[in-house]
């Protein structure tokens, strides 16, 4: 047996830190936080440990906790006070987003994206205005070019309040050219857009949906979001995504579709973004509650392969309790 290779010369301790391939920084990572219109105090999200809904005028209090930790960036959610069917809260100027960026940018200094779908604000909780008899017939879903506009004003609204960066995740063919088109035209063509570019109708997201109030009332999402067993069908949609303009490319969920990262990163120069979502935290939390599964380990551990998949930033609920530890 040739012993000229030896792999294990380079996992001392002494060396193993200088030859090691991938780094995890709090920088690298984006803390979800869901704004709440309907409550004054904050509720805890049950199927989301450590995680709560907060008052909108305890938003800028909730971000100044996830920059203690080092966490720079904060994604925001909404919860309206009331919704109906073409989700008309989600570009009120006077709409929980809105109210909530506004002070988070007087009052913290953190980079502040905000998530631009309908789902939270319809009242049927799909991701735009439903085609005529949809509830009735399975074969209907979202009426795609109605909603573009709807999306591109939602966009605008937060642009106007104050966001860094809007990350439309509604999987509409032509989202990111209609924000685009209307971010230019009302003066912010400096603000990026983060695409959910590649957004999987995954059963990964059952947490989210009771975070965010945001379940379908019939039907599913199978028609406008992802088929899982596809992959090269999301370079396609990526492409079609850098077409429009998109600035940063999400693939999401994170775990299941690290192919997807890798591919992505290497047939693309823009930044990757992955979005390590609420089933991929609460598995983890679920098995550690067990005793299976160390918490601190996992959730370290599987940050560091999405960032080894090829993802420049990492969008997860994990956000602050990782960067403690970095």
């Amino acid at each position: 047996m040739d012993m000229s290779r030896r792999p294990r010369r380079l996992r001392s301790d002494g060396v193993r830190p200088l030859v090691r391939e991938t780094d995890l920084s709090a920088s690298d990572l984006i803390a979800p936080v869901f704004v709440d219109a309907t409550t004054d105090e904050r509720v805890p999200i049950g199927s989301m440990p450590g995680h709560t809904r907060v008052p909108v005028d305890q938003a800028a209090e909730r971000v100044r906790e996830v920059r203690e930790t080092g966490v720079e960036a904060v994604i925001v959610f909404g919860i309206p006070e009331s919704k109906d069917s073409e989700g008309s809260r989600a570009w009120a100027d006077d709409g929980v987003v809105q109210r909530a960026v506004r002070r988070i940018v007087e009052e913290t200094d953190a980079y502040v994206i905000t998530d631009v779908c309908l789902c939270e604000y319809t009242d049927h909780g799909h991701c735009g205005v439903v085609e005529d008899g949809a509830r009735a017939d399975p074969h209907m879903t979202v009426d795609n070019d109605r909603t573009l506009e709807l999306l591109a004003e939602t966009a605008a609204s937060h642009a106007e309040a104050g966001a860094d960066m809007v990350a439309p995740s509604s999987m509409t063919d032509g989202m990111v050219g209609a924000i685009r088109s209307e971010l230019d035209d009302r003066g912010f063509e400096s603000l990026p857009v983060m695409s959910y570019a590649a957004k999987y109708e995954s059963a990964f997201y059952g947490p989210f949906r009771d975070a965010a109030d945001g379940a379908p009332a019939f039907g599913d999402r199978r028609h406008y979001q992802m088929d899982p067993a596809n992959g090269r069908e999301a370079m396609r949609e990526v492409a079609l995504d850098v077409e429009e303009g998109a600035d940063v490319l999400m693939i999401k969920p994170a775990l299941p579709y690290l192919d997807v990262v890798a591919d992505v990163r290497q047939n693309f120069d823009h930044p990757v973004a992955a979005y390590n979502v609420s089933g991929e935290y609460a598995m983890l939390h679920a098995a550690a509650e067990k005793g299976w599964l160390d918490l601190e380990a996992v959730a370290h551990e599987s940050l560091l392969s999405i960032k080894r998949a090829g993802a420049d930033l990492i969008l997860t609920y994990f956000a602050e309790d990782v960067a403690r530890r970095l």
